[in-house]
């Protein structure tokens, strides 16, 4: 049962779709959960390995992460896209939303610009975060 990954040439958003066979996914025609368009690009997805929660910070090494520079924001953009693989996110389980803060954020946007572009991003009642972005 395969899950691919596209990327819609309409709307630059990356989704993944699950098919139920490999004959399926060959012959069907994926289309863009965000915007409906047809025109989407399969990508190349990297190999995911099932592993227990437990297990998810044995191969964390907080070293790859000392080019951080908090005061920049496309700097807190790669270490966000890397916490999110190093976590196993690839698929997007944080949603899409979170997706377009960490490209804004890689595009050099501010936070504090995000937030106010997106000012039910977080919503207040998101626990520990009090809708903004200094809680990431």
């Amino acid at each position: 049962m395969p899950i691919y990954e596209y990327r819609c040439s309409n709307c630059r958003r990356k989704f993944s779709m699950f098919w139920r066979t490999y004959e399926a996914a060959q012959a069907g025609m994926a289309r863009c959960r965000h915007c409906d368009s047809a025109d989407v690009t399969r990508l190349v997805s990297r190999v995911r390995v099932v592993r227990s929660s437990d297990s998810l910070g044995d191969d964390f090494d907080p070293s790859d992460f000392g080019d951080l520079d908090e005061n920049d924001p496309k700097s807190l953009g790669r270490f966000m896209r890397r916490m999110m693989q190093e976590a196993g996110d690839e698929a997007g389980e944080l949603g899409s939303e979170f997706e377009e803060v960490v490209d804004r954020l890689e595009a050099g946007q501010s936070p504090e610009d995000i937030e106010q572009s997106m000012p039910d991003l977080l919503g207040s009642d998101a626990p520990g975060m009090g809708g903004d972005l200094g809680g990431f």
